[in-house]
C-alpha cells in the first residue's frame, strides 16, 4: 500500500490545524512550516474544505481552521476517502484483464489485508496524531497550548 502525496499533505494540514486549535492559519504558514509547495496545498485545502474537514475564511485576516473534532476523525475512514486508487493489483480495477482473476485467491487475500489496514488505522484518530502536542508542536515551531477537544478533559 502506498499513500499518495495528496493524502500525506492532507494529514499534515489536519495535524497542523489540530495543533493550532481554533486559530486561523494561512496556507503559506503551513507550506513554510513543512517546507512543501504552497501550490500543492491549495488543492489539498480546497478539497478538505469541500469535504467539511476544515473551514476557510476569505479576506483580510482570513485563513483556515479545523472544523471537526480531532477525536472524531478516524484515520482509516479519512485515508480511504482521500486515496483515489485502492487497486493494489490489476484485478481490483474495473479494467481487470488478468486471465486468472476468477479462480485466483490472491484477490481475496489482498482485499482482506487492505480492509485490515483500514481497520487498524480506524483505531486511531487525528487526536492521537497530535499528542503529545508539546513535542510535536516544538518540532513544528508551534507553542504549546491548552487542550480543548478531548472528551476525557471534562471537569467535574
Amino acid at each position: 500500500m502506498h499513500i499518495t502525496r495528496y493524502t500525506d499533505y492532507s494529514l499534515r494540514v489536519l495535524i497542523y490545524l489540530g495543533l493550532k486549535r481554533h486559530e486561523l492559519v494561512t496556507i503559506k504558514e503551513i507550506a513554510d512550516c513543512y517546507r512543501i509547495s504552497k501550490n500543492h496545498l491549495v488543492k489539498v485545502v480546497y478539497e478538505l474544505n469541500r469535504r467539511g474537514y476544515i473551514e476557510t475564511i476569505r479576506g483580510k485576516g482570513g485563513g483556515i481552521r479545523l472544523r471537526v473534532r480531532p477525536d472524531a476523525l478516524p484515520l482509516g475512514d479519512f485515508v480511504r476517502e482521500t486515496e483515489q486508487d485502492l487497486a493494489l493489483v490489476e484485478c481490483f480495477a474495473a479494467t481487470d484483464a488478468c486471465r486468472i482473476s476468477r479462480p485466483c485467491r490472491l484477490k481475496g487475500v489482498l482485499r482482506d489485508a487492505l480492509e485490515a489496514f483500514f481497520d487498524h488505522l480506524n483505531q486511531y484518530t487525528l487526536a492521537d496524531l497530535i499528542e503529545p502536542e508539546q513535542d510535536l508542536g516544538l518540532a513544528l515551531g508551534i507553542r504549546p497550548f491548552a487542550r480543548s477537544y478531548h472528551v476525557s478533559d471534562k471537569r467535574n
